[in-house]
């Protein structure tokens, strides 16, 4: 206790050198006093050492990155291709080379709908997102599904997300015209009814420039291949780059 004493006596003196000559502590204290002061400086350093090595460390820089969450369908699962082909793995790319840090989450599920927005949001939280991009209604729409649910489903998301105080950006989907022009309509006005309710940022259509093009898209006509992936992630990117 009595090192501890002189030591602070130390800090509040302005002369260390007077303090030693003063005669107020013994040649032992003074030595005490010494070596907590080396004690404590060794630690210091390997502090500051420490903390350098963290800054650098790829894995300090993961989690100091923020998180898109994208939440989707197969579209966003990317079906048919390698996950790195992707347009969230490609927007991660994108966003990475302006400089900013920032993982992209692909929570895409093949064949889910709009009804697996909310449970699936709530398990995706836990990720801690900063940013979300809903990108659900295409299987709902391709089943003919009853619209007023499917602007319930994602209100519900929305709601969610919104409470979490998370941005979300509605991806837009179209329907093909043998849908009937009725509901295509219908399910059509459902997401600008919802960007308007929420103010929400919007992607007009996902798969704008890609839909009906066989040269971007695999056999079966719907889902994009790696070059309409390519194309996705461009326009994803344009539409959120000023909020990043």
């Amino acid at each position: 206790m009595e090192t501890l004493a002189l030591f602070f006596q130390y800090l509040l003196a302005k002369d260390f050198i007077t303090f030693l000559k003063s005669g107020s502590a013994s040649f032992s204290l003074r030595l005490s006093c010494f070596s907590l002061i080396l004690i404590l400086m060794k630690k210091l350093i390997l502090l500051f050492f420490s903390f350098f090595f963290l800054l650098l460390h790829p894995a300090f820089s993961q989690t100091s990155a923020k998180k898109i969450l994208v939440l989707g369908d197969s579209l966003t699962e990317g079906y048919g291709i390698a996950n790195d082909a992707a347009y969230p793995a490609l927007l991660e790319k994108k966003i990475q080379a302006s400089g900013k840090k920032w993982t992209v989450i692909n929570a895409g599920i093949s064949g889910s709908t709009t009804a697996s927005g909310p449970a699936r949001l709530k398990w995706q939280l836990k990720s801690k997102p900063d940013l979300i991009i809903l990108a659900l209604g295409a299987n709902d729409g391709l089943r003919g599904l009853d619209v007023q649910s499917i602007e319930k489903n994602l209100a519900t998301t929305i709601e969610l997300a919104q409470k979490e105080k998370i941005k979300v950006i509605l991806a837009g989907m179209l329907l093909p015209p043998n849908y009937g022009a009725d509901y295509k309509k219908k399910f059509e006005d459902v997401y600008l009814r919802l960007i308007e309710k929420y103010k929400l940022q919007k992607i007009p259509f996902l798969l704008e420039g890609v839909a009906g093009k066989p040269e971007l898209n695999l056999a079966d006509g719907i889902h994009p291949n790696e070059k309409g992936h390519q194309i996705i992630a461009e326009l994803v990117y344009k539409n959120i780059k000023d909020l990043l």
